[in-house]
């Protein structure tokens, strides 16, 4: 999908920084010095979580360090990126998210490369996530982990995602925000960016995490499948999916997680019978059918061990609003 002609011809012209650059007027403050110099208390408005910008052409990002994570979109053209000695060809319509203290640098884009540049405090998803209401997603909070936690080696996530209409979409709805500025737009952007990470959740078969990352990807694909197939998946059908050995897998899922592959599958099922006692009003017995347990009787003691109370005390005392 290619971004509104109109819109790429105003996120093409100079900003400020760039005419001071070509006029050798200054310095770009993403390149005046290694981390903890490039600090998000530079970055970011006081009292922000995240901020969107345009990225800075021209320049050589040199190499070094943030304490916060990065995202860069191309909105035409394409950026190449060194990460932790991984060269990450940025194409157009592909967002890259990079883990903080990630060891980086941007080689210079041309006046037809194009794109977004997002800052992120750590803390926050957390917030928009639990501004949504969106409960809890084992696959969501192992990509936010895997980001802002790092692996050795491995402190990106490149989504190829140029032919997923959602994301593109949520895209350019802030790309507008950003040359089209409204009294609420950094809510709107808040809010766009939960959105699209929740929506990137439902893609992570377009995700790349990078050379030497077999376990990772594996628990990605396993996440994947518990997101998918909560009410009937099993184990001996992951196994065949993923073409593994079921003792094998059994192993490594416990190795990776702490946990086996029942536990897992039981967490994504009583959360997400949480979220529905909230949101919704259906009836306890029907929400437990819905999220896979046929006996209501087994599901209410299950509910009980994983929250302290009932399903029913828990809709109680949360108080829904629908």
């Amino acid at each position: 999908m290619e971004m509104n002609d109109k819109l790429i011809k105003q996120l093409s012209e100079l900003t400020q920084e760039e005419r001071r650059l070509l006029e050798g007027k200054g310095k770009s403050r993403y390149i005046e010095g290694n981390y903890p110099d490039l600090d998000r208390k530079a970055m970011l408005v006081e009292g922000e979580l995240m901020q969107i910008c345009r990225h800075c052409r021209f320049v050589h990002y040199s190499r070094n360090k943030r304490n916060y994570i990065e995202g860069m979109y191309v909105c035409r053209g394409q950026l190449l990126h060194c990460i932790e000695h991984q060269r990450v060809i940025l194409k157009q319509g592909e967002l890259l998210l990079v883990s903080p203290d990630a060891d980086q640098e941007i080689l210079p884009a041309g006046d037809q490369d194009v794109a977004l540049h997002f800052l992120f405090l750590p803390d926050f998803f957390e917030l928009i996530f639990s501004m949504l209401g969106d409960g809890e997603n084992l696959l969501r909070n192992y990509m936010l982990d895997y980001l802002k936690n790092g692996r050795e080696g491995n402190k990106y996530i490149h989504c190829k995602v140029a032919d997923v209409l959602p994301v593109q979409h949520i895209l350019e709805n802030m790309a507008w925000s950003l040359v089209n500025p409204q009294p609420n737009t950094y809510i709107l952007n808040q809010t766009g960016m939960g959105l699209l990470f929740m929506t990137l959740v439902n893609y992570t078969d377009k995700m790349d995490l990078g050379p030497e990352t077999f376990e990772p990807n594996l628990l990605m694909d396993v996440l994947r499948y518990i997101e998918e197939h909560y009410r009937d998946g099993r184990l001996n059908e992951l196994c065949h999916l993923l073409g593994y050995d079921i003792y094998w897998l059994s192993r490594a899922i416990k190795k990776m997680t702490g946990k086996n592959y029942k536990e897992l599958l039981q967490i994504k099922r009583l959360n997400l019978a949480a979220h529905l006692l909230l949101n919704t009003r259906a009836t306890i017995s029907d929400i437990s059918i819905e999220v896979g347990y046929d006996n209501t009787s087994y599901f209410h003691r299950l509910f009980r061990e994983y929250f302290g109370i009932s399903p029913k005390e828990y809709r109680r005392e949360k108080k829904i609003r629908v």
